[in-house]
């Protein structure tokens, strides 16, 4: 059996579109691994940079730069179908603060620092995907956009490439994205409808009121018990306030007051985080976390502010999409190979943004990466997470086959 019959389907495995594919697979391999050895904190993905343009240009596909250390590369299809739509194809290119298991093949070059997320595979299949449909040229029409973006992992490019105009000119109809998931073998995808990642926003809340003598408790007004009395109520947002059948989750991970044990605190600081999966719980939950903290403090004859610094936004995809992306894939690997999510994450994907810029919408899914009949993988964001070359290939097959379905949607 050969590796195309391994994990594609035996229809698939028996196309010139596959063999292109398994041709392009060692160079893929190698773009990769460089790319693994050098691993780079977001914002600062210079030698990334130079990996990737380097490709581009021998390839002789044209690009620029975009948000620093992005990268916005295009092709314009040379077909005669008269319906040409533009699909953007998002792949972040940081890396985590994270020391990697010296044990691993092409480990990482850069001390403490290490592609724990699989960017580098994101990375090497938007190229992939760039090389294939430039090879195929001839055969499409409209217009294909490769989003290299920086600093998913810290402050977020996705949303800068957009504000820079990565999404006009010509104006993007459909965009795509991918992301490795070691919970599942290669040969696998996982794919869910409608919401899918929550949106994120920091909360800051400031409670102020007046310090005394911890003997004479009377003369002040104590915010560290107003700041229990507001973490207590704070929690029943999630268990009261909204549906049992929507999610949200806040925490608060930092409380700051006091300067000695017999002294009523005149201020606390408290820093959480709020996750929901939809504008309309999340505008609700700020609206609670506001009213209760004014509320509670005057209770108490203190006062508070309150400010949320907006993180990332839901990640919700389009249903005739992941339907279009579930019909790619039942061709190349077979409908049993695909994986259907039951529960969104409420952890966050800055691919919302592009997704949110795009005239017709996107859709997002899971890769598996774990070498078939090997237990399931570390993690991501752990030094233990390996992932299996095998996935590039089908990686770049779904993102090829997505984008010329899209193109001519």
């Amino acid at each position: 059996m050969t590796s195309s019959e391994t994990h594609f389907s035996k229809a698939f495995a028996a196309t010139d579109l596959c063999r292109d594919i398994e041709t392009l697979l060692p160079e893929l391999v190698t773009i990769r691994h460089t790319l693994h050895q050098h691993p780079e904190k977001g914002t600062q993905e210079f030698e990334t940079d130079r990996i990737i343009t380097g490709c581009l240009d021998a390839w002789g596909i044209p690009y620029r730069m975009i948000a620093d250390t992005g990268i916005l590369a295009s092709l314009t299809g040379e077909g005669n179908d008269p319906v040409g739509n533009t699909v953007g194809l998002r792949a972040d290119i940081d890396a985590l603060p994270i020391e990697e298991d010296p044990s691993h093949a092409c480990c990482s070059l850069n001390s403490g620092m290490m592609h724990a997320c699989g960017h580098d595979a994101h990375t090497t299949i938007a190229l992939g995907t760039a090389r294939l449909l430039q090879l195929h040229r001839s055969e499409w029409s409209g217009t294909v956009k490769f989003f290299f973006q920086p600093a998913e992992e810290t402050v977020g490019g996705a949303q800068r490439m957009v504000e820079q105009g990565c999404m006009k000119d010509p104006d993007v109809d459909y965009v795509t994205g991918l992301h490795v998931m070691p919970q599942f073998h290669t040969g696998e995808l996982e794919m869910k409808y409608g919401k899918l990642n929550a949106a994120s926003d920091e909360v800051l809340i400031d409670l102020h009121g007046r310090s005394c003598h911890g003997a004479y408790p009377e003369g002040g007004v104590d915010t560290i018990v107003m700041a229990a009395t507001l973490i207590s109520s704070l929690q029943t947002f999630v268990s009261r306030t909204i549906s049992p059948l929507n999610s949200a989750v806040l925490s608060f991970g930092e409380i700051q007051g006091g300067t000695a044990c017999n002294i009523v605190c005149d201020h606390v600081r408290i820093h959480g985080t709020l996750r929901t999966l939809d504008p309309a719980t999340r505008s609700q939950a700020k609206e609670y976390i506001r009213n209760q903290a004014t509320s509670i403090a005057a209770a108490y004859g203190g006062t508070a502010d309150v400010l949320f610094h907006s993180g990332y936004d839901a990640l919700i995809n389009d249903n005739a999409l992941v339907d279009a992306a579930a019909e790619c894939a039942g061709e190349i690997l077979g409908k049993e190979h695909i994986n259907w999510k039951e529960f969104p994450s409420l952890g966050v994907e800055d691919f919302s943004f592009f997704q949110e810029a795009a005239k017709k919408g996107g859709v997002f899914y899971h890769l598996g990466c774990t070498a078939p009949e090997t237990p399931v993988g570390a993690p991501v964001h752990t030094a233990g997470f390996l992932l299996d070359d095998d996935c590039l290939k089908i990686g770049v097959a779904m993102q090829y086959t997505l984008t010329r379905k899209l193109l001519k949607k």
